[in-house]
């Protein structure tokens, strides 16, 4: 969820600066933790410039995987919510 969140953060960065003379665009990377999970960075792009469709593109599936690591979270509340009724 924190990595979506990135993603959504630098996408609205991006859009947010768009009248900003030699602004250049932020992009969330992420990887795979060798623990487990994903760690997830920002960096600059090298050029100065815009791209209102990609980043708009960049917003709907970030809020997409964010609302999809959330269903996660609540199957997994709601599995342990029964196996707790099942052990009482």
């Amino acid at each position: 969820m924190a990595a979506a969140q990135l993603r959504l953060d630098a996408a609205a960065s991006n859009i947010a600066n768009l009248p900003t003379e030699g602004y250049r665009r932020v992009q969330a990377r992420a990887e795979a933790d060798a623990s487990g999970g994903v760690r997830a960075r920002t960096e600059r792009v090298p050029e100065p410039g815009s791209d209102v469709a990609a980043d708009l593109v960049e917003q709907r599936m970030a809020a997409g995987a964010f609302a999809a690591n959330l269903q996660v979270f609540k199957a997994a509340d709601r599995m342990l919510g029964r196996l707790l009724d099942a052990d009482a």
